[in-house]
């Protein structure tokens, strides 16, 4: 009997970090966010609903209220909220250092690649806005203007930044996780900060990872309720935006900066022939691999 018990909690516990494993390796790479992963795997209602559990658990105890946030912790599903982490947990720990060679031996490769995959997710994630208003497109140009203009008075990625700087970028990339589209690493290269906290995350450096992992552990737990309430009053507005924001912030990723090429660096210039080929090829079939998973995800979440 026990057997027969624990055979299905681990069949779906190793389901579950295969999952996270997907949704981390997505988050690291500036493109297909865990959110959109999410929505392919189905689990994206129940993500939701249990990271609002555990944010209304937390609430409790800020007020003091001990049995009513004890009360809210038992009611959340843990043997999938912590499966998923582990395997999220797993995929950043295997691949960073993969992903960061790359990008310092094959810069303007990589650079197209994640062009490639920000631009195919623009054109997915516009599906996500039920009609189009005017009120919308002024929204998501705006947006995108003030984010590409904004960005260009960036001269590089942050050296040395603050640890408030680390917390509040950990609280806010963390919820690119529940927002199909877009995710943490691409607010990361918004902030300057993508090579700072890869590098920290690739050298093991504990005061890092521990300010960044505190400021995600605030932002999901405060962000969560409230951009679930803001998606389900202004949901088309609020993706209309986040569309501009990722429009804008393709300056980020143009594969040929002017001087020293790299991620951080926003400052355009032309592109070079004899790369040109590559970095063409790199980012369409990045493109092809986005709209493909958006296409499933779309078809399974319009048959379910």
């Amino acid at each position: 009997m026990l057997r027969d018990t624990v055979k299905p909690v681990l069949t779906r516990v190793f389901i579950q970090i295969g999952r996270g494993f997907a949704m981390g390796a997505a988050d690291i790479v500036p493109g297909v966010s865990g959110g959109t992963v999410a929505l392919l795997f189905g689990i994206y209602e129940t993500l939701i609903g249990e990271l609002r559990k555990g944010a209304g658990a937390l609430a409790r105890f800020l007020r003091l209220d001990w049995k009513g946030g004890l009360a809210r912790l038992k009611g959340v599903d843990w043997t999938f909220l912590l499966s998923l982490l582990g395997g999220i947990v797993m995929a950043v720990l295997v691949l960073i250092s993969w992903l960061r060679t790359q990008i310092e031996e094959h810069p303007v490769q990589v650079s197209a690649v994640f062009f490639g995959l920000v631009a195919a997710s623009i054109v997915v994630a516009r599906r996500e806005i039920t009609r189009w208003t005017m009120t919308r497109l002024a929204v998501l140009t705006g947006f995108a203007g003030v984010a590409f203009v904004l960005l260009g008075q960036r001269s590089g990625g942050l050296e040395d930044p603050s640890l408030i700087v680390v917390f509040v970028a950990g609280s806010i990339a963390i919820c690119a996780m529940i927002l199909p589209g877009i995710s943490g690493s691409f607010i990361l290269l918004m902030f300057g900060l993508y090579d700072y906290v890869t590098v920290a995350i690739d050298d093991r450096d504990m005061k890092i990872i521990m300010v960044f992992g505190f400021g995600a552990l605030v932002g999901i737990s405060s962000f969560s309720t409230f951009l679930h309430w803001l998606l389900g009053r202004f949901r088309d507005v609020v993706i209309a935006a986040l569309l501009g924001l990722m429009i804008g912030s393709l300056r980020v990723l143009w594969p040929w900066p002017s001087g020293e090429q790299g991620l951080d660096n926003v400052a355009l210039g032309q592109p070079v022939s004899g790369e040109l080929v590559g970095a063409i090829v790199g980012a369409l079939i990045a493109a092809a691999v986005v709209m493909a998973v958006g296409e499933i995800g779309y078809r399974k979440t319009q048959g379910s």
